[in-house]
């Protein structure tokens, strides 16, 4: 229609917390309390806040296992589920994603407790589907070895297959309660998992009703060739680490390029690229920030760290020197954040780096895009992004809290409202509602 303007695309906007910040050193910040690290209230008020914000959802990773890097960095999180249950409690609209592995857990387990967390916050769940990295997190599951990265996404995809029939098994009108003919349930609109595969067999239906959204919001944060194959098939969000925005279209091409293949269209999936904020009243404040937490980090951490990460000891390299591009395992032997490590080296080779400034760019965020800058300059990166199909929007990734979250809501969250990208008030009650997803066909087939 002529004079009539196409309403602009809408950013969304996930809080990935992390104790005290995703800087390696935040802990150290005259500012941080890592002491609450396990403190409810405290993440209560990081959702209070993000929730002020406008934000889509809020997300918590988990990790089953305990590195020695406990020695320098706040490590401690707790359990997923019983912390979002707690948060659904003072929260209204903000959605809560957890963190569940494929590897280390089973589909019945897991489509109950997600069911559950649905049904208490009113339909507010999301799922990230991983599975897990590590011999040292199969040595806590009576396992020697970590899965082969193949079985693992072959395992996972069969795994959320189960969990999406048992949540699918309920159909809207499965409860009569009727109390006069003493009828609680219709069993005929009560449908099993009967799922038998190569990995998994479970025969029958979930023991919960229905949650409200049907079921909760799939999310998947892996970025390899495998990964992203999974998140086109499955997932409804993908969480990734993009250093630079020319890398961040090229993913974003690839990843909506392989919907097709599985009958879905391009909205049916938003990619929200991980995003690392610094906000200063001038840039030169921001950049001050984030070189104080920089001037923080422990040395012998980041070796540790980004030891583990490339599988190779990098303690008998000078800390000054190049990172030792060529003694590096190839892909195909890393069984383990294929992504990640490929970020790693490309970032190094495309820099020409050393082992001290790979260690000190990817402190704050491990590979994640990182911005110092006003608030007008933050919004101004964000909205290129959006505009030029790097992103559907960003996991925020503070590098400080609760300081950095409290500085991008005041400060950052208007800038973004001013535009038209980004809302003013939540119009929904769902997270499928926040993001823009709808259930898709195959999900409510067996009602």
């Amino acid at each position: 229609m002529i004079g009539v303007k196409e309403p602009k695309k809408q950013l969304h906007l996930n809080l990935f917390i992390l104790s005290t910040g995703h800087h390696e050193a935040s802990w150290r910040h005259p500012d941080a309390e890592p002491e609450l690290a396990t403190s409810l209230g405290y993440y209560q008020q990081l959702a209070k806040t993000a929730e002020r914000g406008k934000m889509d959802a809020i997300f918590l990773a988990e990790k089953y296992r305990l590195t020695p890097l406990i020695k320098y960095r706040v490590i401690p999180q707790l359990e997923a589920f019983t912390l979002l249950s707690a948060i659904a409690a003072v929260t209204e609209h903000i959605g809560l994603t957890a963190t569940a592995s494929t590897t280390y857990n089973e589909p019945y387990h897991i489509a109950r407790k997600f069911a559950s967390l649905d049904h208490i916050s009113g339909g507010r769940t999301g799922w990230n589907i991983v599975t897990s990295t590590g011999d040292a997190t199969a040595h806590n599951f009576s396992r020697e070895h970590h899965l082969d990265h193949k079985v693992r996404y072959d395992r996972g995809k069969e795994f959320v297959e189960v969990v999406k029939r048992l949540w699918a098994g309920w159909s809207e009108n499965s409860l009569v309660i009727d109390k006069q003919s003493g009828i609680y349930a219709d069993v005929s609109k009560i449908k099993g998992a009967e799922f038998a595969g190569e990995f998994f067999s479970v025969k029958g239906a979930l023991n919960i009703p229905r949650s409200p959204q049907t079921h909760p919001v799939l999310v998947q944060a892996g970025s390899s060739e495998d990964g992203k194959q999974f998140a086109a098939e499955l997932a409804e969000v993908i969480f990734t680490a993009q250093n630079t925005m020319e890398e961040a279209i090229a993913f974003y091409a690839d990843v909506k390029s392989r919907l097709k293949q599985f009958g879905r269209s391009e909205d049916q999936l938003k990619i929200l690229p991980g995003f690392i904020p610094f906000v200063g009243d001038t840039e030169a404040e921001a950049k001050a920030k984030e070189r104080e937490l920089n001037e923080l980090a422990v040395s012998e951490y980041g070796i540790r760290s980004l030891s583990d990460l490339l599988k190779i000891n990098l303690f008998q390299y000078p800390l000054d020197g190049p990172v030792p591009l060529e003694d590096l395992p190839s892909l195909d032997e890393i069984q383990g954040q294929k992504a990640r490590f490929q970020l790693y080296v490309d970032l190094a080779r495309r820099e020409n780096m050393t082992i001290r400034e790979l260690i000190i760019r990817t402190a704050g965020g491990r590979g994640h895009f990182t911005f110092a800058g006003t608030a007008v300059q933050i919004a101004d990166e964000m909205e290129r992004w959006l505009v030029n199909g790097a992103a559907d929007g960003f996991n925020l990734m503070p590098a400080l809290l609760p300081g950095g979250l409290d500085d991008f809501v005041n400060k950052v969250i208007p800038e973004l409202q001013n535009r038209g990208i980004y809302r003013k008030e939540y119009s929904g009650s769902t997270l499928r509602e926040h993001l823009g997803l709808t259930i898709e066909h195959e999900l409510v087939t067996r009602s």
